[in-house]
């Protein structure tokens, strides 16, 4: 006998109505692309090169943006981190849910739940390759994007 219950169940849900009204959702994920356009800026700030975007709420449940940057020394990396909390604690009075990694300046993470944060040092930004794994979430440009701008000449 088996555990559970097989039947023919639809892979997913159909709405029985057709809302014309914006859902909070769609208010909620364009508050978190404009929490990830405030990262992006305060990482800017701090010359973090190669600064990508990406909207990943059609693919993966584990948020809405991620926004990915490199800094050339582990001191670039914790003063993009430190940047960024700064920025956002100011403009949007949140605080990351979860921050790793900030001891050892290699890779931070900053988790604000509809938004990850990672910080990269180039040797972990090439083997780990989060864009490729990633590849198929959608690439929001940005409009003052300085690719490589701090990373030495």
């Amino acid at each position: 006998m088996t555990d559970y219950f097989q039947g023919n169940f639809p892979l997913q849900s159909i709405p029985l109505t057709k809302n014309p009204v914006k859902s909070p959702l769609a208010q909620t994920e364009d508050e978190s692309g404009k929490l990830a356009a405030t990262i992006a800026e305060a990482a800017s700030d701090r010359k973090a090169g190669e600064i990508l975007l990406l909207r990943v709420a059609e693919v993966s449940y584990l948020s809405d943006y991620f926004v990915m940057m490199t800094g050339y020394s582990r001191v670039q990396v914790r003063a993009i981190a430190a940047a960024i909390e700064a920025k956002v604690e100011s403009d949007w009075q949140r605080h990351p849910l979860r921050t790793e990694g900030k001891a050892e300046g290699s890779w931070v993470l900053q988790d604000y739940g509809d938004v990850i944060v990672h910080i990269m040092m180039p040797k972990e930004r090439e083997f780990y390759n989060l864009e490729a794994f990633w590849g198929h979430a959608e690439r929001i440009s940005l409009p003052n994007s300085d690719d490589g701008g701090g990373q030495p000449k």
